[in-house]
């Protein structure tokens, strides 16, 4: 199922809805799936749920660097971050058992082919969207993010790169290389990703969403095996 953002927003959202230089294993990941719960009623009782639940893999002292391709970028891809990125893919439906024909996805489906520039095509499905790519960037956002980060093109590694730093921008990325894919760090990303809940659990946009259990789930069985390929 696709999870796109509407075309307009108050909070300019990026989306709507690079392989690693150890091999496209890496890229991929596990293909997992997670029965969706209902979230947590309590606000503080659901962070410290996500918290224990996104953590309970991860090596602190793990900074295992997955090279995002031969010019790198301004965010290295370390275990943490791949198994973020995943974890976006997956919740916005481009995640296609983590092959790169994720990267070429539009709103509702069809491919493009072209990864020199975003496709800029606006699509009518339930939504109406020009969403594309691995993390379903908006036309408006990608040239935004593309002109800050110097990307020349809409390749698979600065995808990941504009997609790390649309995160960084909302203020969890530092959160999430220390404690992992959090219940907060969920809430602030929903305003960026309509498949993202919440604090109350639902989509930012009125939109079809992920559960929390479920990209918990998720992020810290990719990061477990993310970590377990590197011999971390």
């Amino acid at each position: 199922m696709f999870c796109v953002h509407r075309l307009f927003s108050a909070f300019s959202p990026a989306t709507r809805w690079s392989r690693p230089v150890v091999g496209a294993a890496l890229t991929a990941g596990l293909v997992l799936s997670a029965g969706a719960k209902q979230p947590l009623q309590n606000a503080e009782a659901a962070a410290e749920h996500f918290e224990q639940s996104a953590t309970s893999s991860r090596d602190t002292s793990s900074r295992a660097t997955l090279s995002s391709g031969k010019e790198g970028g301004r965010y290295e891809l370390t275990p943490e971050r791949r198994a973020l990125l995943n974890t976006i893919r997956y919740a916005e439906g481009t995640w296609k058992d983590g092959e790169d024909k994720g990267y070429r996805i539009m709103y509702g489906g069809g491919q493009f082919q072209d990864l020199s520039r975003h496709p800029e095509r606006v699509i009518v499905k339930r939504y109406t969207s020009a969403a594309a790519g691995a993390y379903q960037f908006l036309p408006k956002t990608w040239k935004g993010v593309a002109k800050e980060l110097k990307l020349s093109s809409f390749e698979p590694r600065h995808q990941d790169q504009a997609a790390l730093h649309l995160v960084d921008r909302r203020g969890a990325l530092k959160e999430i290389d220390r404690k992992g894919l959090t219940r907060n760090a969920m809430a602030k990303l929903a305003p960026e990703w309509a498949s993202f809940p919440t604090w109350t659990g639902r989509s930012a946009y009125g939109q079809p969403v992920k559960s929390p259990q479920d990209l918990a789930s998720f992020y810290s069985s990719n990061l477990r095996q993310l970590r377990n390929q590197l011999g971390a």
